[in-house]
This record gives C-alpha cells, sequence and structure tokens, in this order.
C-alpha cells in the first residue's frame, strides 16, 4: 500500500525511478529485519519513507564524494546539491499525492512503448507481482521482467521527470494514463490470481487516481467516464462476495447491499460527461464513457428484471465500432442473451470459440456454459463450466465455475 507513495517521493529527488525503486525496497528490506523485534511503529508510511530518504541522501553524498575524487570541477555545486537534498524531501512529503501522480505520468511516458507503459505503472503504482502482470498481458513472467527493466534504464536515460504533464503536453498522455488505472482497478475487482476475488487496496488505490485525474483533467470527458465506471463497479463490492468469500454473479446479488451514495457520485460524474442523450456535447463518447453509460444502466435497475438490456446491446455495439475487440463481442453476446435470448447469443459466442481469438479467456467457456444451460443442454454446459474452472487461476472463481459444472450435471 505504501510502495509507490514512497518510491514517488524519493523518485522526485533523485531524478531515476529505477534507483528510487531500488531505495524504497532498501527500506522495506530494513523494515522486515526491524519491525518483528521492535514493533510495527505508529506511522508505518512515514517510517519506510523517513528510511528511504536516509538511503538517497546517503546514496547522493556517495555519489557526490566519488565523483570529487574522479574530478574536481563542479565539486562545491554537488556538496550542495547533497546538503539541501533533505530539504527536498521535506517538500516532496508535503504533497506525496501529486508525486504519486507525477510517477504515473512518468511511467506512461511517450518514449515508452504502450505495453512496456502498463507493465511499469502496474508493477510501481499498483503493485502487482511479475506473475499477475504476465497473466493480464496473456505472456511470461521473463518478458514482463525484461520489459519492466528497460523501461526503468529508457526513463533513466532520457532524464524524464516526476511531474505531472500541463497544457499541450497533457493529452497526448492521458489516454495511456486511463488505460493503466483502469487495468489497475480490473485487477482489484476480479483478481486475475490468488485467493481473493476481489483486492479492494487496488480498487480503492484507482478511484483515488481517478479523482486526481478528474481534477487535474475536469473538461476530459473521458476522465470523468472512467470514474463513473470505477465508482459504479465499485458499489457492487459487498454484494459481489457471499459469507464464505464465494463470488456473486451480478443478476443473483443483493441490490440493497450496493453503495448507493457511491453510485449517485458516479453518475454525477458521467453526467458531467454527457447529454442526456448519452453523447458529448463537442465530440461523440468515447470507450470509458459508453462502459459507464453500461455500468449506469444496471445502477439504475433496483431488480435484475428492471435492466435495459436492449440499451445495453445498443451502447455495446457502439463500443464494438469504436474499438473492435472480441471481449466486447463476448460482452455484447450476454446483453444479447437477455434482450432476444440465449440462442441468439450462443450463435455470437460460437462465432467466437471458431475465431480463436478467446482461446485462452476463462470467460468464453464460461459465458458459453451459462447460455447452453440455460437453453437446457446440460451435458455439454457442464464441459464447458469444467473448462473454465481449469483456466482460471484465480482460486474463489475456480470454486464457484466448479459448483455451476456440479449444477448442470444435476439438471442433465
Amino acid at each position: 500500500m505504501e510502495a509507490a507513495k514512497v518510491t514517488a517521493v524519493v523518485a522526485r529527488v533523485v531524478g531515476d525511478v529505477g534507483l528510487a525503486e531500488d531505495l524504497a525496497q532498501d527500506a522495506f528490506v530494513q523494515a522486515l529485519e526491524q519491525w518483528p523485534r521492535d514493533g510495527v511503529p505508529d506511522k508505518p508510511g512515514a517510517w519506510l519513507t523517513s528510511t528511504a530518504r536516509r538511503r538517497a541522501i546517503d546514496r547522493i553524498r556517495r555519489d557526490v564524494n566519488l565523483a570529487s575524487k574522479l574530478q574536481q570541477v563542479g565539486h562545491a555545486e554537488e556538496l550542495r546539491a547533497a546538503d539541501t537534498a533533505e530539504a527536498d524531501f521535506d517538500a516532496a512529503l508535503a504533497d506525496i499525492d501529486d508525486d504519486v501522480l507525477g510517477l504515473v505520468f512518468a511511467a506512461c511516458h511517450p518514449v515508452l512503448t504502450p505495453q512496456a507503459r502498463i507493465s511499469l505503472t502496474l508493477r510501481m503504482i499498483g503493485g502487482l507481482t511479475t506473475r499477475e502482470i504476465a497473466r493480464a498481458f496473456l505472456t511470461s513472467e521473463a518478458t514482463i521482467g525484461q520489459r519492466i527493466s528497460r523501461a526503468k534504464r529508457t526513463l533513466s536515460q532520457d532524464g524524464v521527470t516526476i511531474e505531472v504533464p500541463s497544457g499541450a503536453d497533457l493529452a497526448p498522455r492521458l489516454a495511456s494514463v486511463l488505460e493503466v488505472v483502469y487495468l489497475i482497478f480490473n485487477e482489484g475487482y476480479a483478481a486475475t490470481s490468488g485467493q481473493d476475488w476481489v483486492r479492494g487496496d487496488l480498487m480503492e488505490e484507482a478511484i483515488r487516481l481517478g479523482r486526481k485525474l478528474e481534477a487535474l483533467a475536469p473538461r476530459e470527458a473521458e476522465v470523468h467516464g472512467l470514474l463513473a465506471l470505477m465508482e459504479i463497479q465499485a458499489s457492487r463490492t459487498r454484494a459481489r462476495i457471499g459469507r464464505d468469500g464465494e463470488p456473486v454473479l451480478l443478476l443473483d446479488q443483493d441490490r440493497t447491499r450496493w453503495d448507493w451514495s457511491l453510485i449517485r457520485h458516479a453518475l454525477a460524474a458521467l453526467d458531467r460527461a454527457t447529454t442526456p442523450d448519452g453523447t458529448r456535447a463537442e465530440t461523440p463518447p468515447g470507450p470509458y464513457v459508453l462502459q459507464a453509460a453500461i455500468a449506469a444502466c444496471h445502477a439504475r435497475a433496483r431488480t435484475a428484471d428492471q435492466t435495459d438490456w436492449p440499451m445495453i446491446v445498443r451502447l455495446y455495439e457502439q463500443l464494438g465500432a469504436l474499438r473492435p475487440s472480441p471481449v466486447i463481442d463476448l460482452n455484447r453476446a450476454v446483453a444479447l442473451s437477455y434482450a432476444v435470448g440465449p440462442a441468439a447469443a450462443l450463435d455470437v459466442v460460437d462465432g467466437l470459440v471458431g475465431s480463436g481469438a478467446l482461446e485462452d479467456y476463462h470467460l468464453l467457456p464460461s459465458v458459453r456454459g451459462d447460455l447452453l444451460e440455460r437453453l437446457g443442454r446440460g451435458d455439454e454446459a457442464r464441459s464447458e463450466f469444467a473448462r473454465a474452472a481449469a483456466m482460471t487461476q484465480n482460486d474463489a472463481e475456480r470454486a464457484l465455475l466448479e459448483r455451476r459444472a456440479e449444477g448442470a450435471e444435476s439438471q442433465a
């Protein structure tokens, strides 16, 4: 929870993202050595930041001393830089939130490839492991590790600063930042691996960053749309988890347990991005505004039966036209199954199966199993649920799919 904050503060002073992360990790190692013996401090975050700060100052002074032995030119200026480092840290500590946001923009700098931006931010800001990031990209841990290392090296070599861009520099980097923030949120909303289906710390961090972005760019419809989307999805958290920690699907949730205050806040954000007919006055709706509008259809329905499925189908059609994706087609098929019927949706899903585009995506057989079960084809549904369970790496989701397989078998 504190890693991004500690790294951001150190990075703004030492001017090197990779070095800052190393210094932050040194502080965490020291905590692992001292806290079991001395007890956890009252303010763990402050302790970690102060420890990383001391290590950074020691590093700066060591580098200055080394440089002075090799070259006396500029020695006085370098010493002054080391002496003022502590004051710089004090200034950085005064506005940690801006430092974290600045670190996000640095990790999303145009000198990096899009995949490198996402990987680095998920690692440094979201705290995801290389394994979790590899799962999100459907690639190997070694590939992700190399990608992150190269990204840090590139930022250091190019002298990328830890700051929030402004003016004309903001727009080109905003889309990448929004994508990264939403990926962090999604890993919290439905974790790709581990025992827990929901990781609330990641959702909270993504929403916090979304609110900071909204304040930074109040005229950007997509920023409002992303915040609305995340808040609506987060509003269901209590209802998504059963008593024993098992996942509860959307249509089975007790909607009285949704956070209606958060929903109202989200709908207000969506209003800031759209006009009543669902379009932006200046420009057509972007992907986050459309996804937020889909989530809003669910949020406005006090019961599952009141859901406006035809509207959701139309919104998915707009989204698919704007950003073609087999995952969007799969989600549209789910909406189509409730608007028209499971048979029509199964045709769409079978087309996706035939294309091979989602062969490693466990939700494809999961959706297909649901459609088959609703059509009374229990044996086939059981097979699809079992295949989906074998594909997922999340323990809670696997247990749910295994129970659905057993339920389909009992109906066969």
